[in-house]
């Protein structure tokens, strides 16, 4: 044997031969062909470490207790964060009618990942054959303990929807560092049963988000030195209340004070544009507008503002899509589904009184309902998809151009708008003529009903 079988050490030894390998570098002559999106990763379960991949509920190094993932890495255009991990990191199938039986400690969840053999490699755009890309990083990874209580939270509310009924409702955004992302097929007749209910829900697995994948990349592995400041800065708090528990106790001793009482007592710039968000952020014990979990949990944080009259004057605005490349997308998979189903945000709500003082009211977290996200959002991605593959309508009256993209009047939940810097900041259609660059908006209708549920 080339390596230790009970050593974890070992085995990560002899994996750091791959390091500036391509994964035809390590593939025999004649090798079998494995179909999927894990092929890279079979390839080197089989021709490297020399044993048949499979989908045990045991780790791929057993007596080790170590999980072998191979996963890719992107370069960005971006100088103050190179790097990034390519996508969220799968890891084992949740079956819904056994894992309601289960506690997180010695749950198949952390038998199988509790010791992680990461291998990286760089997807290279511009490398045609993926058997080309070079092996960058190997490194064994255990869950540091203050990431862990957050995962254990995380399990544990997969698993409680997953006991009240509720696994077809599951989605990414429900939780902070591990998620329950859908596996397989979307066709319903590929849908599971699952225990407490008759409805069918899709297949899915853990994973660990995207963004906590970067945060493993850039600190744990590249060992950047560049780190954001915790918000827990005692792990004892976590056994006591959850993360957002914990956040929201913060914010709500400061329920009831205006903004200008806030800046003074937190020393916040009053005439900064984001002063309302720095406050909040100043209130959880940050110095700077970064929190190391909200950037592993992908958490967003927006200030919203109601007016005295109880309405929400602007809609809530996200990046500007281009024509060209929209249309091409499959809804299940598109950019703006993803980005809803994976972000959780959280709101730190001001309203102002008779006065027109601006007081804080309240704080939440929120992430978009996957019933409401595919059904309602769906119509209006589909509805804009369609428009502009047939040609958008643009009609001048007066000064101003009107085009025929959904409006916040055709659906309650979204609606597409501009959202460039002015009418000269254009994309082209797909037929050459420019138009002013469009985003999808959440309806300021939508969000209010939304802050209301909470109450």
């Amino acid at each position: 044997m080339k390596y230790d079988l009970y050593s974890p050490e070992s085995i990560e030894k002899y994996a750091k031969q791959l390091i500036n390998k391509t994964f035809r570098d390590i593939l025999p002559d004649k090798y079998e062909e494995y179909k999927g999106k894990g092929n890279l990763g079979q390839f080197i379960e089989k021709y490297f470490f020399e044993y048949e991949p499979n989908s045990d509920k045991d780790p791929d190094f057993k007596e080790a207790g170590v999980e072998l993932k191979v996963t890719p890495f992107k370069k960005n255009k971006s100088k103050t964060k190179p790097y990034s991990a390519k996508e969220r990191l799968v890891l084992n199938i949740i079956n819904f009618e056994s894992i309601i039986h289960e506690s997180f400690y010695t749950s198949s969840f952390l038998n199988k990942n509790k010791l992680l053999l990461l291998i990286f490699y760089l997807h290279d755009f511009d490398v045609p054959n993926k058997l080309d890309f070079f092996i960058k990083y190997v490194q064994l990874f255990k869950y540091p303990k203050e990431d862990l209580k957050i995962i254990e939270q995380d399990w544990n509310k997969i698993v409680e929807k997953i006991r009240l009924g509720k696994a077809h409702e599951l989605s990414e955004g429900d939780t902070m560092y591990l998620g329950a992302c859908t596996k397989g097929s979307r066709k319903k007749d590929s849908y599971r049963s699952q225990p407490y209910s008759d409805i069918k829900a899709p297949q899915r697995a853990f994973s660990l988000k995207s963004t906590y994948m970067n945060y493993i990349l850039r600190n744990y592995i590249m060992k950047n030195k560049k780190t954001y400041e915790p918000i827990i800065k005692d792990t004892s708090i976590l056994e006591k209340k959850s993360f957002e528990d914990f956040i929201l106790y913060k914010i709500s001793k400061h329920y009831g004070k205006d903004i200008d009482t806030l800046c003074k007592e937190f020393q916040v710039n009053n005439n900064s544009k984001n002063k309302t968000t720095q406050v909040a952020l100043r209130i959880l014990g940050l110095k700077s507008n970064k929190a190391e979990e909200f950037e592993k949990a992908n958490i967003k944080v927006k200030s919203i503002r109601i007016n005295s009259n109880g309405k929400i004057a602007e809609h809530m605005s996200f990046p500007s899509f281009k024509f060209t490349e929209l249309i091409n997308e499959q809804w299940y998979t598109s950019t703006f589904r993803l980005m809803l189903e994976q972000t959780k945000f959280f709101f730190i709500i001001y309203k102002f009184d008779e006065n027109n003082n601006l007081i804080l009211e309240k704080a939440m977290f929120w992430n978009m309902p996957i019933n409401i996200l595919d059904t309602e959002v769906m119509k209006v991605w589909l509805k804009t998809v369609k428009i502009i593959k047939e040609g958008v309508q643009m009609t001048k009256i007066g000064k101003k151009t009107f085009n025929n993209l959904p409006s916040a009047s055709d659906n309650p939940v979204s609606h597409v708008r501009p959202h460039g810097r002015d009418s000269n900041d254009t994309y082209l259609l797909p037929d050459g003529r420019p138009m002013p660059k469009q985003s999808f908006w959440l309806n300021n209708s939508f969000i209010l009903e939304q802050i209301k549920k909470d109450e």
